[in-house]
């Protein structure tokens, strides 16, 4: 028998309503995420995001290249959310993240992709960077759940989270996807645009993995809840992959990790000399190795 998701039973203890409005108040002083802009979105003021109230979507589609656990043979119901809390230089989707995106939807809009998407056979809703539009995504919950919504909530964030939205949050995601990027913060500052990363990831880390705890499947082998981090090898160890693979190992030797080798010089990495050419087998392997011998599930 499949798990319920839990933001149905948040609904129907009234409790989604009250965290709609919470996620307002947070919103009229933007304190949503670690860089903390404290603009009034409810009156159409952006920060650091370059987004207001309102749900900026660039595509929605059942996607297939997702971990197994999320994409399954039905695949995942991914929403790419325009822009993003990051600017990371080599970002694979810049002309989402990165570049002006002015069209907007209505709340009932992304409840009705969220429809659509389940009934495509979505295995979940797969929310791509969200970090910055929790106030869209709760405000269309109650709409999709009156028209039939009853599939996980995949949260899938670069790890730039406040530890303070992700409480908020709590009981409403069935599972986290989050990016854990570098162990070091100058790297963070100059490759992404962020400031304490490393020790902000750990704590997200903790927050996320206190809720959910290791990844659940069901019979099929697909995600029904849990935690399951993403790192991105880069050459030369740039990311301090290493250190990435020691902390996440201080939190639990359970939490399953997906250490990915895809790497390439996109958008302005290539005017970079050390992010200039792609990651080698011999780099991601030995990281591979060094994260299943401290006794990390790897994907």
């Amino acid at each position: 028998m499949k798990k319920q998701p839990g933001y149905i039973v948040l609904y129907e203890k009234g409790i989604l309503t009250e965290k709609i409005k919470q996620a307002e108040s947070v919103y009229r002083n933007c304190h949503l995420c670690p860089h903390h802009c404290e603009v009034d979105r409810m009156k159409g003021s952006s920060g650091f995001c370059k987004s207001d109230k309102d749900p900026l979507i660039a595509s929605y589609m059942a996607h297939y290249a997702e971990e197994p656990q999320i994409s399954g043979k039905r695949g995942s119901g991914t929403i790419f959310f325009a822009h993003c809390n990051m600017r990371c230089l080599y970002c694979q989707n810049h002309t989402i993240s990165q570049k002006k995106h002015t069209r907007k939807y209505s709340y009932r809009d992304l409840a009705m992709m969220m429809i659509y998407l389940q009934q495509e056979g979505c295995h979940n809703i797969n929310l791509v960077s969200p970090s910055h539009m929790i106030y869209p995504i709760l405000q269309s919950l109650e709409p999709a759940i009156k028209m039939g919504l009853q599939i996980p909530l995949v949260y899938n964030s670069g790890g730039y989270d406040s530890p303070e939205t992700l409480k908020l949050i709590e009981g409403i995601i069935d599972i986290y996807l989050p990016d854990f990027k570098y162990s070091d913060s100058q790297t963070a500052k100059e490759l992404s645009g962020v400031t304490d990363y490393p020790s902000n990831a750990k704590d997200v880390l903790t927050e996320m993995y206190q809720q959910v705890g290791n990844l659940q499947t069901d019979e099929h082998g697909i995600a029904e809840k849990g935690l399951l981090v993403r790192h991105l090898v880069l050459p030369d160890d740039i990311a301090g992959s290493y250190k990435v693979i020691d902390i996440i190992a201080s939190l639990s030797s359970d939490i399953l990790i997906n250490i990915m080798g895809q790497y390439y010089p996109a958008y302005q990495a290539g005017k970079i000399p050390a992010l200039a050419r792609e990651v080698t087998s011999k780099e991601f392997y030995d990281v591979v190795n060094y994260a299943k011998n401290k006794g990390l599930r790897v994907e």
